[in-house]
């Protein structure tokens, strides 16, 4: 069995912390860079995108309490409540 090579060093503590700051730095300074490469919504396709989601959930609440009264219905006559 051949014994593992003992001159090569680990990094010390302080370098350890270097770098996970300097990864810390990295991760904030691409985040900044991919924010300035988005397109924001203006303020009237907002509006528009929330009206027609506050339009669709509730149709979507109507035909959900359309099919438990119908399904609710056929139960109660089923079991003769």
């Amino acid at each position: 069995m051949e014994m593992a090579d003992k001159s090569v060093k680990k990094p010390g503590f302080f370098a350890k912390v270097k770098g996970f700051f300097a990864r810390i730095g990295k991760y904030f300074r691409d985040t900044r860079s991919e924010l300035k490469k988005v397109v924001w919504p203006t303020k009237k396709q907002s509006l528009n995108s929330t009206g027609v989601v506050i339009v669709v959930v509730i149709i979507a609440a109507l035909i959900m309490i359309l099919l438990d009264t119908v399904f609710g219905g056929i139960v109660r006559l089923m079991i003769g409540v």
